[in-house]
Formats: C-alpha cells, sequence, structure tokens
C-alpha cells in the first residue's frame, strides 16, 4: 500500500532537512542558546509537513513552565506531531540513547534518559525533577509503551514521581494530552487501515516505516486538556487514572467525531473548562480488544 515515488520523495526530503539542521541544533546545545529549546518545534512542523500529517488541535498547551505533558503513545511519529506544538524535551528509555540516527535526534533535544526498570524508579524521579525544577517542559508517555491508536493502555502511575517530588519545591502543572490518527486523504482511518500508523506489537522498524511514509495525507488530532496537579488530585494513582481517563476520552472523541465521556477536572484545579468536542478543530498552519504490548517503548 502506498506510492513507491511518494516514499522516496518524501525520505529524501527528510533526510535532507534533518542532516541540514543537526549540526545547527548541536551548536545550539552546547553553547546553551535560548533558540536550542523552540528550533525542534519548528523543525517538527516541518517534519509533518513533510511526512503528509495534518495535524489539528483542540485547545492548546499550557503555557506554565516547568510543566510535565502526559500523553498517550500510538506511534513513533508522535515525537514528530507532538514537538511540532510543544517546545519540550521528551522522555525516552535509556536504550534509545544508543540507537543510531535517531538516538542523536533524542539527545539534540534534550531528551530525558530514564531507566524503566522497577528498582530504577528514585533515579528516573530524579532525572525528570532535576530537569523540571530548571523550569524545563517534559513530554511523558505514561503509557510505557506504544498501543494499537484504537484505545488507551493504563498509565503507570509510577511514572509521575517527578511531579509528587516536585510538590516539594513547587506546584507542578500536569497536562493531559490526547493525540489520534484520524483520517487518510479524508477519507476516516479505521481500524483496518490504522496499523500502517500505529507502531505497537512485534512490527519491525524499518518496514513500517517505509510502509508509513508512503500513504497520503494523514489528519491527526491532538486535545489540551485541563493541567491540574497532584495536589488537585490528592495522590500520584489518582492523578495518573485523571490524565489516563482525559487522553482516552479525548481519543475515541477524535475517532468517533463526537463527544465522549471523560472525567473533570478534580475540584480546586485551576483549569480551563472541560472540552470533549473534537469537532471544532483547528489546523496548525492556522494556529478493543487487548493487544501484544511489546515492541516500540519510550
Amino acid at each position: 500500500m502506498g506510492s513507491p515515488a511518494l516514499r522516496i520523495t518524501r525520505l529524501t526530503l527528510y533526510l535532507l532537512w534533518t542532516i541540514g539542521l543537526m549540526p545547527v541544533q548541536a551548536v545550539g546545545v552546547a553553547l546553551r542558546r535560548p533558540w536550542s529549546s523552540t528550533l525542534p518545534a519548528f523543525y517538527h512542523r516541518w517534519c509533518c509537513r513533510i511526512l503528509g500529517f495534518q495535524v489539528r488541535t483542540v485547545g492548546a498547551p499550557t503555557k506554565e513552565r516547568p510543566v510535565l505533558f502526559a500523553s498517550n503513545h500510538v506511534s513513533y511519529t508522535d515525537i514528530s506531531v507532538l514537538g511540532s506544538l510543544i517546545a519540550g524535551s521528551f522522555i525516552a528509555k535509556t536504550e534509545v540513547a544508543g540507537w543510531p540516527f535517531f538516538g542523536w535526534l533524542a539527545k539534540l533535544q534534550r531528551t530525558v534518559f530514564v531507566d524503566r526498570r522497577v528498582r530504577s524508579a528514585r533515579s528516573q524521579r530524579d532525572a525528570m525533577t532535576d530537569r523540571l525544577a530548571v523550569g524545563d517542559a517534559l513530554i511523558l508517555f505514561p503509557e510505557g509503551t506504544s498501543g494499537d491508536g484504537n484505545r488507551v493502555l493504563p498509565f503507570k502511575s509510577a511514572l509521575f514521581g517527578a511531579a509528587e517530588k516536585m510538590q516539594e519545591i513547587v506546584p507542578l502543572p500536569v497536562q493531559p494530552v490526547s493525540i489520534a490518527y484520524t483520517r487518510l486523504d479524508g477519507i476516516p482511518l479505521g481500524r483496518v487501515l490504522r496499523p500502517f500508523i500505529a507502531w505497537y506489537g512485534t512490527a519491525e522498524l524499518a518496514p513500517h516505516l517505509w510502509s508509513m511514509i508512503g500513504l497520503g495525507a494523514v489528519e491527526v488530532v491532538v486535545e489540551f486538556h485541563p493541567p491540574v496537579s497532584i495536589a488537585d488530585c490528592g495522590s500520584r494513582k489518582a492523578l495518573a487514572r485523571y490524565c489516563q481517563g482525559r487522553a482516552a476520552g479525548g481519543m475515541a472523541a477524535a475517532l468517533a467525531g463526537r463527544p465522549q465521556p471523560m472525567p473533570e477536572p478534580p475540584s480546586g484545579a485551576s483549569a480551563r473548562p472541560a472540552t470533549a468536542v473534537a469537532l471544532a478543530r483547528t489546523p496548525l498552519d492556522q494556529a478493543e480488544p487487548a493487544l501484544p504490548q511489546r515492541g516500540y517503548r519510550v
């Protein structure tokens, strides 16, 4: 499925664009230039255009800093989609740092690499806290793996340890985010076609990537939900449940094209009114059954 000519064109443009900007970002990071934190968003916006992703948003990312964004996870393409909207750094497993090419890109975006093993929970929390304490914005995938694009897996409360630790310093806003791949060339992207985007289970990266870049225009709906703090929710587990519920409701609303039930912000949370309607989307250019969980983990 897909066009071989489109694959070659997109891959060529992507590599030229990426390789051309890598030394610029490397200099910015090395010299600690302020623009090194915003250049990645500019880079990812053009990556989305090159790869044919039409990003639409509901709501907006909070401008508060520091902040932790907690999003569901569908594919490696989430990096460019969310990176185009948020000037921040991702949280990834330590193994990603050793990946050729993609590991280099992750380091240039000042990714926080953490060890996801249970016995490393404290060092994982401290690594995230150190970055948040200096006012950074971090993007977390609390599922711990990518899903099938039809549903949201449980959010792991241990990954919210930094929010708990930051409470000793300053109340940390945590903003749930939902991402859903909804249409291909204007046609609803159903369960049959969604695996061409979603990378999960035992799918190999290279064949999946080669197939994906030959597709047409893919619409992606990203919803930014009301931010809360751990103090609003009362506990780390309650915070994880709230974020998961909002992400699941936002994904379901985007896929169904109509509002879906989702939890309201906790009483006392300083957040805007809840929005669950994915129909009133704004283009970026203008502003199920259990499946294997092995594979892409960030």
